[in-house]
């Protein structure tokens, strides 16, 4: 059974938000949001958003959602202690997972893993070649990601990797690599595929087995295009409005919902459209296009 969330990175809430422009809501105020869009799940968002511990699974219980997953990010690439310090930050992160999946009927959370990226990538949205991680440094990466997928899977859960734009598993090669050399599955992500020159079109009926979490977002290329050569491409990207409602991007959303449909997939499908939200007129278009979202999706997701 596919259940259908959102998170607060659709309402400007993530790590390039900009409070100093604008109020953005509270953690219960985005519960409130995304149950009332129809969402029955939300990702986690930033550790203690939502509270920790008892605490956050008496604010899911209270609005009716599940929580589907959660943005991890750890340093693979970088040096022993900065991935050190990254493991150990994420320890009190994990154990709410566990807590919550406890509690939780129906599908359970996925802890969502993802790299870092470092000032080379965040350099370069979409990624290149010359990039791409090889040798001693791969194995290095891969070393790392089964030390996180063991230790998550030590507490019951499952883990799932997040490819993402401006990070070391951004193109179609990287996945690739990551999925023939590590046992974590994969959250296909629609919007950052395009970003990183993929197809999802294609990509996903070949990478469907590995598939366990599933991000819907569209996105306009035309504006990472426009970004390149830019003095900050990764906040240029993001603050123009690269993620757009779905159906209005280059995403072809009828072929792959019904590609998800047809492949069996059973778990979280999170609806996202990471937004920037610079005034209270782009909050209230990103809570709108959240409502919208829910809305355009209930062709094939009821």
């Amino acid at each position: 059974m596919i259940k259908i969330a959102n998170a607060p990175v659709s309402y400007g809430v993530f790590g390039l938000a900009r409070p100093d422009l604008v109020t953005l809501p509270t953690g219960d105020a985005l519960l409130g949001l995304v149950r009332d869009a129809g969402y029955e799940g939300i990702d986690l968002g930033a550790h203690g958003l939502f509270g920790t511990g008892d605490s956050l699974v008496d604010a899911l219980d209270r609005h009716g959602l599940g929580l589907a997953g959660g943005w991890l990010d750890y340093p693979f690439a970088g040096t022993d202690a900065e991935f050190a310090a990254a493991f150990d930050a994420s320890l009190p992160v994990l154990d709410d997972f566990a807590l919550v999946a406890a509690a939780q009927d129906g599908p359970g959370p996925l802890p969502t893993i993802a790299d870092s990226g470092d000032a080379a990538r965040k350099a370069c949205p979409g990624g290149a070649p010359e990039l791409q991680l090889t040798g001693a440094a791969w194995e290095r990466f891969v070393t790392r990601l089964e030390k996180v997928a063991a230790h998550v899977r030590s507490l019951g859960l499952e883990p799932t990797f997040h490819h993402h734009a401006v990070t070391y598993i951004e193109t179609p090669a990287e996945i690739d690599a990551f999925l023939r050399d590590t046992t974590m599955d994969l959250t296909f992500d629609t919007g950052h595929l395009l970003l990183g020159g993929g197809d999802p079109a294609t990509d996903f009926a070949r990478w469907a087995p590995r598939v366990n979490h599933l991000h819907l977002k569209d996105a306009d290329l035309r504006i990472l295009e426009a970004a390149k050569g830019s003095d900050n491409p990764l906040r240029d990207v993001w603050e123009k409005r690269v993620f757009v409602a779905l159906g209005e991007g280059d995403l072809d959303l009828d072929g792959i919902a019904t590609d998800i449909l047809a492949s069996g997939f059973s778990s979280w499908l999170v609806v996202e459209q990471d937004i920037v939200v610079m005034s209270e007129a782009d909050l209230q278009r990103a809570i709108a296009d959240q409502v919208a979202n829910r809305d355009t999706i209930r062709r094939w997701f009821a």
